[in-house]
């Protein structure tokens, strides 16, 4: 099929190369211009527009366009510009970070001027956007999936996408999908935190490597730590500071609306907002610094500079997740 990407960072850039390489076209735009250029310069099949009116002009009815870019205010202004000069039939797809609830707002002006809206979370990082990722997709009409649906089915890893249901719903599971990582994540970081304390001196990088071959905590999220701890085997170079997309605090949020326990995570966002205050190096922070440093690069989201907090030799034995 012929579609339009928005956005053509790491994350849109991969998924149009995806695309292409399973035969179908693309319309790029982005407002960067070399972006735009990058995406053509890889393929015939991928077309060029210098805004979102020469975009629409390129693409068949009924008109499909992924809206790849930065969560909240830049969605949110795109699908409102998106839903102005779009016409009835035609698809928008969200595959950011969005918030549910965003696009249930969204969906109720999709809806009045006849548009079909998806949420599509997004997980797998760059690696999987490029090679087969891992989709959650929303939305209310199902004639217009199968439309989309051949897209999905092509650029996701084997199995690896799911129509859910309801417009919302795409979104709603990959920010419980994010509570569990962050959960996962805290686990491994208060494992090397036990470790460290012990009176045994451990090969963190080779630990990482065996717990990844044959035990039941293998994960990809072990193989970050392990290629990490090949760098910096004690993760003097990190610090224990990292910028967060949001989706953990939504995902307690939600909990505490449905009146439902989700402990660990809970105690990951908690204690995560008392230890940004304090002056002190923990390990246990590093080694979560490294997991979620490697996985942010891979997902695309914007770390903030990280700040040293070393002042004290200290081990404390509680941790976070992001927020």
């Amino acid at each position: 099929m012929k579609f339009a990407m928005i956005g053509l960072g790491k994350m849109g850039l991969n998924l149009v190369k995806n695309a292409v390489d399973n035969g179908h076209e693309v319309v790029a735009f982005d407002l960067n211009a070399d972006f735009v250029k990058a995406a053509t310069d890889y393929s015939s099949a991928i077309e060029g527009a210098s805004d979102i009116d020469d975009m629409l002009s390129k693409l068949p009815s009924p008109k499909a366009v992924w809206v790849m870019v930065p969560a909240g205010v830049p969605t949110n202004s795109t699908i409102d510009t998106l839903i102005s000069k779009m016409d009835k039939g035609d698809i928008i797809i969200d595959g950011g970070n969005s918030n549910y609830k965003d696009n249930l707002e969204q969906n109720k002006r999709t809806t009045a001027a006849g548009i079909k809206f998806f949420d599509a979370g997004t997980s797998g990082g760059m690696n999987g956007a490029r090679n087969g990722g891992n989709f959650m997709i929303g939305g209310d009409d199902a004639e217009s999936w199968k439309i989309i649906e051949p897209l999905f089915k092509s650029i996701a890893e084997e199995d690896g996408y799911l129509y859910t249901g309801r417009l919302g719903s795409g979104h709603y599971l990959k920010m419980v999908h994010n509570g569990i990582e962050y959960g996962m994540m805290q686990a491994i970081a208060e494992g090397f935190e036990v470790l460290e304390a012990s009176q045994f001196d451990y090969d963190y990088e080779a630990v990482s490597k065996l717990w990844n071959h044959g035990s039941v905590i293998r994960s990809w999220l072990m193989e970050l730590a392990e290629e990490q701890f090949a760098k910096d085997p004690k993760l003097d170079a990190i610090a224990g500071r990292m910028h967060s997309s949001g989706e953990g605090k939504w995902t307690i949020e939600e909990s505490l609306y449905q009146h439902l326990l989700f402990t660990c995570h809970l105690l990951c966002v908690t204690v995560h907002c008392k230890m940004i205050h304090l002056q002190v190096r923990l390990s246990q922070l590093c080694v979560m610094a490294l997991v979620v440093t490697q996985w942010i690069q891979l997902s695309n989201i914007m770390i903030k500079p990280a700040q040293d907090i070393l002042s004290s030799s200290s081990r404390v034995g509680s941790f976070f997740c992001l927020v």
